[in-house]
């Protein structure tokens, strides 16, 4: 699935992220272009990033800090991630899409997890689109 991240702070987009390989490596179809990339214990890719945590790095490289930033996400945050946007003090994260519905799980745990402690969690489908 393709994700995306945007940061702001005061008005400005302070970082970016998408799910992909950290940066300074590779993408894994450039090391196993037959197979596709070596997956973990869990299934998933061995190199992947996901979206949020890429943009709350990039930031960190550069010592951009978040504190009362708010995240942009396509979709919501898993529970790992939570954690790490709940740590850097980013204070709302608005989403588009499930976290839950595309793992097929009953709950949000990552919103669950953001609202409990105190962040601004909304989410923000896409309209549907009325020329269907």
């Amino acid at each position: 699935m393709k994700v995306g991240a945007a940061i702001s702070k005061d008005t400005r987009i302070v970082s970016l992220g998408y799910n992909g390989p950290p940066a300074g490596t590779h993408n894994c179809d450039e090391e196993w272009p037959e197979t596709g990339c070596a997956r973990d214990r869990k299934g998933g890719c061995s190199l992947a990033l996901h979206a949020e945590a890429n943009a709350i790095l990039y930031a960190a490289k550069n010592q951009i800090t978040l504190e009362d930033a708010t995240l942009y996400v396509t979709l919501a945050p898993c529970l790992p991630c939570a954690r790490i946007i709940y740590t850097t003090g980013i204070k709302k994260v608005l989403y588009r899409d499930s976290y839950a519905a595309y793992k097929g799980i009953d709950i949000e745990e990552g919103v669950d997890f953001l609202q409990r402690f105190g962040v601004d969690v909304s989410h923000f489908p896409l309209p549907a689109n009325k020329n269907k």
